[in-house]
């Protein structure tokens, strides 16, 4: 006797069949809300000043501190928006107890972790224990995520002292990565920030070489106008996007370590994602070095509402 697929399943317990679609198809699937407000995030990393964690090197004592756990309840507060995006280096502590506080202050704030940033790894490294290094960091980091229910993780790539860009050894240490990331369904995403090691078309040809779906692009607005100009940041920008899956980071004006500024042109820049057909969450990462956090934080809020509706 033979019995058919829908008949098997109509037989088995409903736990038994609730397998989630990426471990069905190999692909993320995220709904993404619709909502303009609901697609906003605000990272971590402009208000490093005033973060308590051990690792936050931008601490400034002078300054009241809070605990990343604050931060969810923080940003609902301040700027009425949904989701957060905190950086590793912003938490205190990895140990359970610790991470299940976390989670739970989140949801107490009503909000959700849309992508954990990470700290670098030397991807290209010619020295395949720096590489491995590198891996394991992010494997960590990936559990981690896991644990306070991001998404996504955003992983820097450092470059590798001396030693020249390699997308073949990028793409073998970042495709183990990306296959780790699929077995927790955790999205791994490159952003274009250092202009030398994240150059954005680096990143492209290392993403499309490994090719994927778990590796993706995290385009920044602002980045890669250090040392470029507007067209090439556009150009930059739309290559990024058509990697791109859940997040992008928003800012208005960059500055350079010389203390140059570059403003961004945010109409173009939304005109890019909505024409790459993205759907995923907008971070505000307001660069510090143009003034105050908190009003810069809330004005890139109001602009951004503006472009999406």
């Amino acid at each position: 006797m033979t019995i058919s697929r829908r008949e098997l399943l109509k037989s088995l317990p409903a736990a038994a069949v609730a397998v989630p679609l990426f471990a069905q198809t190999g692909r993320p699937d995220i709904h993404f809300p619709v909502s303009p407000r609901e697609r906003l995030a605000v990272t971590s990393y402009p208000f490093r000043a005033y973060i308590e964690a051990p690792s936050n090197h931008g601490r400034d004592k002078s300054k009241r501190g809070m605990d990343v756990k604050e931060f969810a309840a923080m940003v609902s507060r301040r700027f009425g928006v949904p989701n957060i995006n905190p950086l590793s280096d912003h938490f205190a502590s990895t140990d359970p107890a610790y991470l299940d506080a976390f989670r739970t202050a989140v949801e107490k704030a009503g909000s959700h972790v849309v992508d954990l940033g990470l700290s670098g790894g030397y991807f290209y490294s010619p020295e395949e224990a720096k590489r491995t290094e590198g891996v394991d960091y992010g494997r960590k980091w990936i559990d981690v995520a896991k644990t306070i229910g991001s998404p996504s993780v955003r992983q820097h790539v450092r470059g590798a002292a001396r030693s020249p860009q390699s997308v073949d050894l990028a793409a073998e240490s970042l495709g183990r990565l990306a296959e780790y990331g699929a077995t927790r369904n955790i999205i791994v995403n490159l952003e274009n920030d250092s202009p030398v090691s994240e150059d954005p078309f680096f990143l492209v040809s290392v993403i499309e070489k490994v090719n994927n779906p778990y590796l993706r692009a995290l385009p920044d607005f602002g980045n890669s106008l250090v040392g470029h100009d507007h067209g090439y940041n556009q150009k930059a920008v739309k290559a990024m996007f058509r990697h791109a899956y859940g997040m992008a980071h928003v800012k208005d004006a960059v500055r350079s370590h010389d203390g140059k500024e570059y403003t961004v042109d945010l109409s173009k820049m939304f005109a890019i994602a909505k024409a790459s057909s993205y759907r995923g969450y907008f971070s505000m990462e307001f660069d510090t070095g143009s003034g105050d956090p908190f009003e810069g934080t809330a004005r890139l809020v109001e602009e951004s509402l503006k472009y999406l509706k």
